[in-house]
């Protein structure tokens, strides 16, 4: 065998081993942020998840609104890359627990009798305004202290939770997503589906409550949203009793009418 003969096997060996290599290096860690996602959304290989979806409340007969639509298939598109399964089922017939699979939740308390359930058992901080009459108020959130009125089309908010009953290391996690309009709901399952990452990286498996503005829905749909801040220990924790000595200096103050 020649020297050109040599130099050429040399490098053909050379350049299947590389090949080797980088394949390898690729596969681990495609395997790794797969691993990594199924971690955090509670979905390992072959396993099962549930979509509880809530009903169009401009409509009196069962219906699921376009925009919830739309955030169901995204939400199927993560859960199929995690390559999980998926049961979807409305508010109405969702009777079962939670911890035994994860569960994805969309929509209001107002529409979603699930999402009410939710959020009396693992959100005692949070209030929704669900009264049909107009109003400055209607669909505000209170978180805490704080009140989030919407604008609509202007100015909205969306809650994204991801929360667990309970202590034990099994538990799967249950994925809210309560809009003041289902526009909302699909902006926050996207802002989800573009940030998990981040999100995992910061919240490994703990529980978390982020509240979002979607910005300019009439606009820019679901596109535009903007963290407004991790509301977490406020949504966790019961809002505080209103004070009856207030209430009673505060009539005591009002002029007495003739």
């Amino acid at each position: 065998m020649n020297d050109d003969v040599r130099n050429i096997v040399l490098g053909v060996i050379a350049a299947g081993v590389s090949a080797s290599l980088g394949w390898l290096a690729r596969t681990y860690l495609w395997k790794r942020r797969l691993r990594r996602k199924q971690a955090f959304f509670g979905l390992p290989d072959n396993s099962e998840s549930l979509l509880v979806v809530n009903r169009d409340p401009a409509t009196s007969e069962p219906a699921v609104h376009r925009f919830d639509v739309f955030a169901l298939l995204e939400l199927s598109a993560l859960i199929k890359d995690c390559g999980a399964h998926i049961q979807v089922a409305t508010q109405d017939t969702a009777h079962q627990g939670f911890g035994e699979r994860t569960e994805f939740c969309v929509g209001g308390p107002g529409s979603n009798r699930r999402m009410l359930a939710h959020m009396a058992a693992m959100l005692p901080g949070v209030r929704v305004t669900v009264d049909p009459e107009p109003g400055p108020d209607r669909g505000a959130f209170r978180i805490g202290v704080e009140l989030y009125r919407m604008d609509p089309g202007v100015t909205e908010y969306v809650l994204l939770a991801r929360l667990t009953m309970g202590e034990s290391a099994g538990a799967r996690p249950v994925f809210l997503f309560c809009g003041q309009r289902a526009i909302d709901n699909q902006a926050g399952t996207r802002y989800l589906a573009r940030h998990h990452e981040r999100l995992a990286r910061k919240y490994g498996g703990d529980p978390f409550v982020l509240l979002l503005k979607v910005v300019n829905s009439q606009a820019y749909g679901p596109d535009v949203v903007e963290l407004v801040a991790d509301v977490t220990r406020a949504a966790r924790a019961p809002l505080p009793e209103p004070d009856p000595s207030a209430d009673a200096t505060a009539s005591a103050s009002r002029p007495a009418r003739s």
